[in-house]
């Protein structure tokens, strides 16, 4: 199982190495790119910050858990730390399965729960300045709460 958290250009080849085999049907890929836009706003670049060590354990637990739910699937995992800028991949997860259907599912839950709870930050600069993209959401959610409790 390869995970990790790297300040240097994420290799796809390197992971699809690292899941194939030759009972594997299927093997699906997913690379996140910094994209040029969010919000109706232009992204000029994006950083990541990361707690290294517990991000990695974060994403061997996810590996843990995708191997406990689809028992045939490989995976592999990498993230990016520091300064990307547009069209720089930040994410990328292999799966390799007997069937193309549990490598989909278990890549698609792997990007899902990675988002959700491993603490890699990202913050976006736009033109017109920079946010931490977790605070903002952070504070929707609690204004929404706050509307919803009123």
């Amino acid at each position: 199982m390869l995970i990790k958290v790297q300040e240097a250009e994420l290799e796809l080849a390197e992971l699809i190495r690292a899941v194939e085999h030759p009972s594997a049907g299927g093997l699906v890929t997913f690379s996140g790119v910094v994209r040029d836009h969010h919000d109706g706003k232009r992204v000029t670049a994006i950083a990541y910050e990361a707690y290294g060590q517990m991000a990695e354990a974060k994403m061997r637990h996810i590996a843990d858990d995708v191997q406990e739910r689809w028992p045939e699937c490989r995976i592999a995992m990498a993230h990016r730390t520091g300064d990307l800028q547009i069209g720089e991949a930040s994410v990328m997860i292999a799966v390799s399965a007997p069937h193309r259907a549990e490598a989909f599912d278990a890549c698609e839950y792997a990007i899902d729960t990675l988002k959700q709870i491993v603490p890699i930050w990202k913050k976006e600069a736009y033109e017109d300045g920079q946010v931490w993209l977790e605070y903002e959401h952070r504070l929707a959610q609690e204004q929404a709460r706050s509307r919803m409790e009123a």
